[in-house]
């Protein structure tokens, strides 16, 4: 006798069960497949970051040009607007460490300090933030109502400051015809008056003495491009030359018992500067001082030698290559955005020729 084999489906309740199942399977079989391949693969915390826009928008130019109208000096701007000009590009992303915009757990320390000492602490730069968050065409009134509209969305009642009521009509109208002391009161006087920094005060030989004594044209240069902690032209890009060698004059004269130099005594017939080189340098100090200034996200420093002599046995050309197709954190362009290549090319060269 042959064995007799039977169905596993004994009922018709199970063969309903086997015939729904065979079509609703398949179907969620394929749903599953399909979400598969066409879904978003789902990104580590603090992915975002990283990705090429975010770090592209860190790296956007900071700085931009603001002219004066013809009717008098320009309007300060507000708080709000100077934080999504220079501060936005680390603090809302928290690069660098900055704290986050609205981060009132990472603000509160920082709150406790005071007004004071976070005004100034923007205005002249505290470790990684580079002095006006690298714009130094910011007045340090704008800088300081950035400050308030950063702590009062943290929790903080600080009050905006207005402008002084006296400023424009102290204000010479004419670019170039400031005095030294005029100078010394609107730029330098913020760290020469008390040293800050290690600055030379304002009227003190002796500190002085050592600086003048290994000639003048020396510190004028190192006013002009920035030594040390100082930024440069003291933070105030719309300073001329001659502006500047008036307030270092009027600065040492005052502890020698001089009266300051005379405007028509200040040499203004200085080597003239190569166009090309001075391309380079603005371009510089509206796009790539927000990183190459401080560092971040490993760029090398300005007069970094270290950091640039391996850079540099690449040459020029390649180093320019790189900086215009892109190059580990650097977007393509940096924060040139459409800046011809020739100065793109000419902001390199000038950083290296600063860093030899």
């Amino acid at each position: 006798m042959s064995e007799q084999h039977s169905s596993p489906i004994k009922t018709p309740r199970q063969l309903i069960t086997v015939v729904a199942l065979s079509f609703v399977v398949p179907v969620l079989i394929i749903v599953l497949l399909v979400k598969y391949v066409v879904g978003e693969k789902s990104a580590g915390a603090g992915a975002e970051a990283m990705t090429p826009e975010a770090i592209a928008e860190r790296l956007r130019p900071v700085g931009s040009v603001v002219l004066a109208q013809a009717s008098g000096p320009r309007a300060l701007q507000s708080g709000e607007a100077v934080y999504k000009l220079a501060c936005a590009a680390c603090h809302a992303s928290g690069a660098a460490g900055a704290p986050k915009f609205g981060d009132a757990g990472a603000w509160a320390p920082r709150l406790k300090q005071g007004y004071e000492t976070l005004v100034k602490h923007s205005i002249e730069g505290f470790k990684g933030m580079p002095a006006k968050g690298g714009n130094a065409d910011l007045d340090p009134i704008e800088v300081a109502r950035a400050t308030v509209y950063f702590a009062n969305q943290a929790g903080a009642k600080f009050k905006e400051p207005e402008a002084p009521a006296s400023a424009a009509a102290a204000a010479p109208d004419k670019l170039g015809s400031h005095s030294g002391e005029q100078v010394v009161a609107e730029a330098c006087g913020a760290c020469h008056r008390d040293g800050s920094g290690g600055a030379p005060k304002v009227g003190d030989w002796a500190a002085w003495k050592p600086r003048v004594e290994k000639g003048l044209d020396r510190l004028y240069e190192s006013a002009i491009t920035g030594h040390g902690g100082m930024p440069a032209r003291g933070g105030m890009a719309k300073l001329t030359d001659p502006e500047i060698r008036r307030a270092i004059e009027y600065m040492f004269n005052v502890g020698k018992g001089s009266a300051p130099a005379p405007a028509a005594a200040v040499p203004t017939s200085a080597a003239p500067v190569p166009a090309g080189a001075e391309a380079g340098k603005k371009l510089y100090e509206s796009a790539c001082v927000a990183c190459h200034a401080a560092g971040v996200a490993g760029a090398p420093k300005l007069g970094d030698k270290a950091a640039w002599s391996s850079r540099s046995t690449a040459g020029l050309d390649a180093l320019t290559a790189s900086v215009i197709k892109g190059k580990g954190a650097m977007p393509p362009r940096g924060a040139a955005g459409t800046a011809p290549d020739g100065d793109i090319r000419a902001a390199v060269e000038y950083m290296l020729a600063k860093s030899k």
